[in-house]
């Protein structure tokens, strides 16, 4: 084994330790997310790290099998953050009556 190839296999182990810490982090903001916006934005930072600790290994392996794999990971999760970021849009916006005044439901 080379120098080159022992670094790069350091590189890659602490990616994974840093993808760990992030995702334990990333478990409390959901849980104990005081709104449910840090909690949507949560979930869309869960996709991320799946897509990089995804990256790690095909990084591993030396694999491009698994660039598919994240890319539709990656639309999967960009339309769930606007489906999620157009529902609570849609329920935080007040209502408007008839007559022009806010209807506080």
């Amino acid at each position: 084994m080379t120098t080159l190839h022992a670094v790069e296999d350091a590189l890659l182990v602490a990616s994974l330790a840093m993808i760990l810490v992030a995702g334990a982090l990333l478990l409390y903001r959901i849980w104990y997310g005081p709104s449910m916006l840090d909690r949507a934005v949560a979930l869309d930072v869960l996709a991320a790290l799946i897509i990089a600790g995804i990256g790690v290994k095909a990084a591993h392996d030396r694999d491009s099998f698994y660039f598919p794999v994240m890319l539709v990971l990656a639309f999967l999760g960009f339309t769930g953050s606007v489906g999620i970021a157009r529902f609570i849009a849609v329920r935080d916006r007040p209502s408007v009556r008839a007559d022009g005044r806010q209807d506080h439901r």
